[in-house]
């Protein structure tokens, strides 16, 4: 089966933030503060107040030094002959980017790194008014495992990451329900342990009683290589054989899972959110659970069997950022806030949520995971 996938995925946050740079007409607040995301010790990128953020290039040979962050203040040598500019104000979150070295496009060697838009490089984190969320808090903390498994269908060895919750490995009798839970476009199987920061929303919300315990797989969603604009000819048919038919019995094997319907979902941003709702809606015997991060939206037309799907379903759960719905954007299949009600309507838990003043970006995915979690396996 080709699935259908509109050009939307993981690339959009990286492209919206780029384009040639432009002069800009304000002086930015004088605020900064080295970035999260940099290189220890490094004291730039630099970020302030107004979200913007600050470089310093040592590229003493360059002629041409910039940015892929869009409408970007022309860069200018220093008298130390490092090159300096800066950015608009950013969304608050994380954000992909590349030097530009007379036309190359290179890592920012002061940046940690990250794999993203089908590649390792930088990025940095714009500090968010609500991020103690997903920090590295004084609380119990689960693991993060890395695993490899032999796939049958592919030839391969493949690898996923398990998040195991606080406690696995003192509580040998209990079991645990499943999240498999998917990347976008352009990364893999790091971006939500990394970049989506799963591991410390999950700690953070289990320290608070806010949700159940429960084991989180994630794992590479391709098992064909798409070359940039060809995902409309994605098919996803084998990996969904990997998924459903080889990582699900590797995991109930290896691990202390409920192994039941009722206790295994579903979830996915982007190009993961488009893979989650084909699939789980070709399985509902294996998922209960359903959650799609700006990836389209489930419409009750989309649903063969009405009256199977109410029994053995327990949550549609749709996320957008606020700033990819409305005016003259894609509609992503229909209007996903009135497929979620129509939903409701049918007698399907259906919930809609949408991230305030973020995009197709990871901080709309980390809320999303924030509000989607304390939602599953409930008694």
């Amino acid at each position: 089966m080709k699935l259908r996938l509109l050009p939307f995925a993981l690339l959009v946050s990286l492209a919206a933030s780029s384009g040639h740079s432009q002069t800009q007409t304000n002086a930015p607040a004088e605020d900064w503060k080295p970035a999260s995301s940099n290189q220890p010790g490094k004291d730039y990128p630099k970020v302030n107040s107004e979200g913007r953020v600050k470089f310093r290039i040592v590229a003493t040979n360059a002629q041409n030094v910039g940015v892929t962050f869009r409408d970007s203040s022309p860069f200018t040598k220093g008298e130390d002959g490092a090159w300096y500019g800066y950015t608009r104000p950013l969304d608050e979150g994380f954000h992909y980017y590349a030097i530009k070295l007379d036309g190359a496009e290179v890592p920012d060697p002061s940046s940690l790194m990250f794999f993203g838009a089908q590649r390792w490089g930088s990025a940095v984190e714009i500090p968010a008014k609500d991020q103690d969320f997903y920090a590295l808090r004084n609380v119990p903390h689960g693991q993060l495992r890395e695993v490899f498994f032999y796939s049958k269908s592919t030839d391969s060895q493949r690898r996923a990451f398990v998040y195991t919750p606080p406690g696995y490995d003192q509580n040998p009798e209990q079991r645990y329900p499943v999240l498999y839970l998917q990347h976008g476009w352009g990364e893999n199987e790091y971006g939500w342990g990394v970049q989506g920061r799963a591991r410390e929303i999950m700690d953070n919300l289990i320290a608070e009683n806010k949700t159940r315990p429960f084991i989180i797989v994630m794992i590479y969603g391709m098992t064909n290589e798409t070359r940039m604009g060809g995902m409309r000819d994605f098919d996803i048919g084998p990996f969904e054989t990997v998924l459903v038919k080889e990582l699900i019995p590797y995991v109930d094997a290896n691990f202390r899972t409920l192994s039941d319907q009722p206790n295994r979902a579903m979830a996915g941003l982007s190009m993961g959110g488009m893979e989650t709702r084909t699939i789980t809606l070709r399985n509902p015997d294996t998922f209960s659970h359903i959650g799609v991060f700006s990836g389209g939206s489930i419409a009750v037309t989309n649903i063969t069997d009405l009256a199977a799907f109410k029994a053995g379903n327990r949550l549609v759960f749709v996320s957008y950022g606020s700033k990819e719905l409305g005016g003259d954007r894609p509609t992503r299949g229909g209007d996903p806030k009135a497929h979620a009600e129509a939903l409701r309507q049918a007698g399907i838990n259906s919930h809609f949520y949408v991230s305030p003043d973020t995009a197709h970006e990871w901080q709309t995915w980390r809320r999303s995971l924030r509000e989607f979690a304390p939602l599953l396996f409930k008694p």
